[in-house]
């Protein structure tokens, strides 16, 4: 979304008069466009006027604020969104009653999104229904008492056992959250994926598991074990945790290294830096014995990569763990991972989609201790879980939660977060394995993926012909096909080129947009240039062509 809307509005909201009431919004549209054109095109300002009045549900030409607000905020999208952040802010200082020059001015250089509030095209079509199950289910499992907090580390054994928390946000960036959201807990295990995203990232599949297994141990995440090569079982325990750390940029300073850990967690949140628990650390410093013990036994066998310093490794995985997060914010992060590694409030790319890929492998087999085969089976999910009673799932492709209490059961987990996944993939079709069973009287939520595809490629045709390239951007980080076609053959290419858009173009092109593509009547995007004589645009097709 654009950060450079400016309020231009008074403070105070004018009264209508008796003409504003009755004037038609075709006489407003022109208006505005007048007024507002010099940085629209008239495709882009039909268009904003077509969202105008299916908004303008009164037909007097006037769009009341806090209705435009209500809008946005029952897609799921919240005025912190970045995405949306700053028009909405100017939205909430405007006047109360929009018209369609104010709305133009407010919302022109953001019409794919402000489309798909209109249109209704997010994952969730029916967001508050949505949340009002979340919200069902969520107090249903705030009356488990069961289940005590972790004693073997003192600072998080003088945590209030019965807070909790909860925080969903979907690949579209469609947000809620529930309860004690926003008071902060340290991720503890939970970094895991994390920091073997990181190791993958910096250093290739090859390497990283040349040094840590990925199968499931079979045995308590502490235990003084390692597989037959020596080496850690997998990621997901303590001892490959403890290697994946070790593969973090090991020939910096160590404040450098945990600087790289806390931006990746920024990155993954959607710009939210987390907090940093010191005595959380010091605390589990002071308790990890059997942590030096699993160090010292891999470095007997040789496991770590040469010229490892094990007490800077051992420190850097004690301050991973105690890096402090909100509900809210790993359920971004959670996204992340569900959307392929593109943060959906941002459209930065933050892992690989392979990177992603593997990490959601190992949490779906590894990621819940000792309970990991039973939660796999019953719950049919990735996921990790951390001692500080912290939860957090990934449902591929649509959504990810994050679960906060600190009760535990005893294999370490949290029971409020076990028990409010036993009641998600009983309602919701989210199990892994929904789409082979047969007659089970399951929801499903989500636009089904065909349309939402479907979606997709109709969105960014329809952004290339507006040349409304943050669109564009987010739709090809969702996955759009570049190449795809309407109906009459038309590809995103083609209307770019045909309606001048010069830096749509430019990025199609250097994405793989294919300039020799034919319509449905023979013509390419290098002839539609040419037909609408834009011989810049023409001149760069045909030189794309020829390369």
């Amino acid at each position: 979304m654009a950060s450079s809307v400016k309020n231009t509005a008074k403070k105070t909201a004018p009264k209508r008069t008796a003409n504003q009431k009755k004037r038609s919004p075709h006489v407003k549209a022109n208006a505005a466009n007048d007024a507002t054109a010099p940085f629209l095109s008239s495709t882009a300002a039909e268009e904003i006027t077509k969202i105008f009045r299916a908004l303008d549900r009164s037909r007097d030409g006037f769009i009341p604020r806090d209705g435009l607000l209500a809008a946005f905020n029952s897609k799921g999208i919240h005025t912190d969104d970045p995405r949306v952040k700053d028009t909405l802010e100017a939205l909430k200082r405007s006047h109360e009653a929009i018209d369609l020059e104010s709305f133009t001015k407010l919302f022109g250089h953001d019409i794919g999104f402000l489309n798909r509030i209109a249109k209704d095209q997010f994952i969730v079509p029916r967001f508050n229904e949505f949340c009002d199950e979340m919200s069902t289910m969520f107090e249903d499992c705030r009356e488990i008492r069961d289940g005590a907090v972790a004693d073997y580390i003192p600072q998080l054994a003088r945590v209030a056992p019965d807070q909790f928390g909860m925080g969903v946000c979907t690949i579209d960036g469609q947000r809620a959250s529930f309860g004690d959201k926003d008071v902060p807990f340290c991720v503890q295990s939970t970094c895991k994926p994390i920091n073997y995203a990181m190791a993958l990232t910096l250093n290739g599949e090859e390497k990283v598991h040349a040094h840590v297994g990925r199968e499931p141990s079979g045995r308590s995440f502490n235990e003084l074990a390692l597989n037959d090569r020596g080496l850690p079982h997998n990621p997901m325990i303590n001892a490959g945790a403890i290697m994946s750390c070790s593969l973090i940029h090991p020939d910096l300073p160590l404040s450098d290294r945990f600087d790289h850990v806390i931006k990746t967690w920024t990155a993954l949140s959607g710009g939210a830096a987390p907090g940093y628990n010191n005595p959380v650390y010091l605390s589990e410093k002071a308790t990890a014995d059997r942590n030096f013990a699993l160090a010292y036994f891999m470095q007997e066998k040789k496991a770590f990569p040469a010229h490892t310093d094990l007490l800077q490794t051992l420190d850097f995985y004690f301050q991973s763990c105690s890096i402090e997060t909100t509900a809210e914010r790993m359920s971004i992060a959670a996204a992340t991972l569900a959307n392929a590694g593109v943060n959906p409030l941002t459209n930065e790319r933050v892992f690989s989609s392979e990177t992603v890929k593997h990490c959601l492998s190992l949490m779906y087999s590894c990621g819940m201790y000792d309970f990991s085969g039973e939660f796999a089976f019953t719950i049919g999910l990735p996921a990790k879980s951390g001692v500080s009673g912290a939860l957090m799932v990934v449902v591929p492709n649509r959504m990810g939660f994050a679960i906060w209490s600190p009760r535990l059961d005893k294999l370490g987990n949290s029971v409020r977060g076990i028990e409010f996944c036993r009641k998600l993939v009983e309602r919701y079709s989210f199990h892994n394995y929904d789409g082979l069973s047969e007659g089970e009287a399951k929801k499903d939520p989500i636009r089904s993926q065909e349309l939402y595809r479907s979606d997709l490629t109709y969105q960014l045709i329809h952004a290339a012909s507006l040349g409304d390239l943050a669109e564009i951007t987010r739709l090809v980080a969702h996955g759009a096909d570049i190449n795809a076609a309407d109906y009459d053959g038309r590809s995103p290419l083609h209307l770019a080129a045909a309606e001048g858009r010069e830096l749509a173009v430019a990025y199609l092109l250097a994405r793989g947009a294919n300039p020799q593509a034919k319509d449905r009547w023979g013509a390419t995007p290098v002839e539609d240039a040419n037909r609408h004589n834009h011989s810049e645009i023409e001149q760069r097709l045909k030189k794309s062509a020829a390369a």
